[in-house]
C-alpha cells in the first residue's frame, strides 16, 4: 500500500513563483525556466512509476515517495523506498530520454541524444551512499536490520540502455519501468533472512513519516536574486495582470476587468515560497501593494492564521 504519496517539490512551487515574480527580460529567467523544466520532467518521471507499481500486491508492500531523512550528519532524499519484510528496496527514478551508457569504470552516465552527449553523476554511485545512509538511519532509530537492495529506474519507456557487454551486474541494477511488477518480487523471493514481524514493519513506517523533513532552502539566495527584484502585488487568475486593486472586499483587475476574493491567498504563497514563512501587518501591506492598516488585519484575520504578538509588533505564520 502506499503510506506516503508523492508531493510536487517545494523546489518546483518556487521556481514558479519566481517565474511569476521576476520581470520577463530578467537576465536569470532563461536560467531558472531551463531549472524548472528539468525538475518537472523528472517530477513527471517519479509520478510514472505508479501504474506500473500498482500491480504490486499491496498487502505485502508498503511504499514511501519523496523521503528526505537525517542521519547525524547528512540528510538524504529517496525518490521511493519500498518495504517488504524481508528487504527495503530504494528507488531512484531517472527520467532521461535519447540513449543512456552507464559506465562503470569511471563510474559515469552518458546521455546521447540528436547527436549530443552529455554526461551526468553515476546515480549507481548515489545508491550505494543511499543504502548505507539508509542503514545508518535505521540504526540509529534502534530498528532491527533488514537488508537493503536498490533500482535504477528509467521512466521513458522508449529511452536506450547501454553498457559494456562485461559488465552483466548492472542488468540486474538498471530497469525501465515496466519491470517493476516482476522485479521486485523477484527480489523479495532471493532474501534468505528472517522477516520483520507486522509490528515492526508500522513502527519503522511511522518512524519515516515522522521523521520526514521538506527541504526549506532559499531560493533567491540560490540563484542571488534581491528580495527588492521581486515584483509585488496580487496577481489576476484570469489573464496574469498584476497588481489587482482591492476595491469593496474583492481583487479587481484593470486589464480583464474580473473580480477574486482569494489572490491575496495566492499572492502571500508566493510570499512564504520566495521570502518567508512568516509575515506583518507591514510587510502585507507593502507585498499587496495597500495602504490600509485595517484592510490587511482583515485579510491576514480571514486566513484563520497562527500569530505571535500582539498590535504593531504581532507576526503571522503562513
Amino acid at each position: 500500500m502506499i503510506v506516503k504519496t508523492h508531493e510536487v517539490p517545494r523546489i518546483i512551487l518556487q521556481l514558479e513563483a519566481l517565474v511569476k515574480r521576476l520581470p520577463q527580460n530578467h537576465p536569470k529567467i532563461p536560467q531558472i525556466i531551463e531549472d524548472l523544466n528539468i525538475r518537472n520532467a523528472g517530477f513527471r518521471g517519479e509520478l510514472a512509476i505508479d501504474y506500473p507499481l500498482s500491480f504490486l500486491n499491496e498487502k505485502d508492500y508498503f511504499i514511501f515517495h519523496d523521503l528526505r531523512l537525517k542521519t547525524k550528519k547528512h540528510y538524504f532524499q529517496l525518490d521511493t523506498l519500498i518495504l517488504n519484510p524481508k528487504v527495503a528496496i530504494i528507488l531512484e527514478v531517472k527520467n532521461y530520454s535519447g540513449t543512456l551508457h552507464f559506465e562503470s569504470g569511471f563510474k559515469q552516465l552518458i546521455q546521447t541524444k540528436d547527436g549530443i552527449e552529455k554526461g551526468y553523476p553515476y546515480p549507481l554511485t548515489q545508491l550505494e551512499r543511499h543504502e548505507l545512509q539508509l542503514k545508518e538511519w535505521l540504526q540509529q532509530q534502534k530498528l532491527r536490520e533488514i537488508n537493503i537492495t536498490s533500482l535504477v529506474v528509467i521512466s521513458n519507456s522508449y529511452t536506450i540502455i547501454s553498457t559494456s557487454p562485461e559488465e552483466k551486474s548492472l542488468y540486474q541494477k538498471i530497469i525501465h519501468k515496466e519491470e517493476l511488477p516482476t522485479k521486485i518480487p523477484k527480489l523479495v523471493n532471493v532474501q534468505q533472512n528472517q522477516p520483520l514481524e507486522e509490528k515492526e514493519l508500522k513502527k519503522i513506517s511511522r518512524l519515516l513519516l515522522k521523521q520526514h523533513t521538506e527541504r526549506d532552502s532559499s531560493i533567491l539566495e540560490r540563484y542571488q536574486i534581491d528580495q527588492k527584484e521581486l515584483i509585488k502585488g496580487a496577481i489576476c487568475k484570469y489573464c496574469g495582470s498584476l497588481p489587482l486593486i482591492r476595491i469593496k472586499a474583492n481583487w479587481h483587475c484593470t486589464t480583464c476587468n474580473r473580480k477574486d476574493k482569494l489572490a491575496h491567498i495566492r499572492a502571500l504563497d508566493d510570499y512564504k515560497l520566495l521570502i518567508k514563512p512568516t509575515i506583518t501587518n507591514s510587510e502585507v501591506r507593502n507585498f499587496l501593494e495597500i495602504n490600509s492598516i485595517a484592510t490587511a488585519n482583515r485579510l491576514l484575520q480571514s486566513m484563520n492564521l497562527k500569530y505571535d504578538g500582539e498590535k504593531k509588533g504581532r507576526v503571522y505564520y503562513l
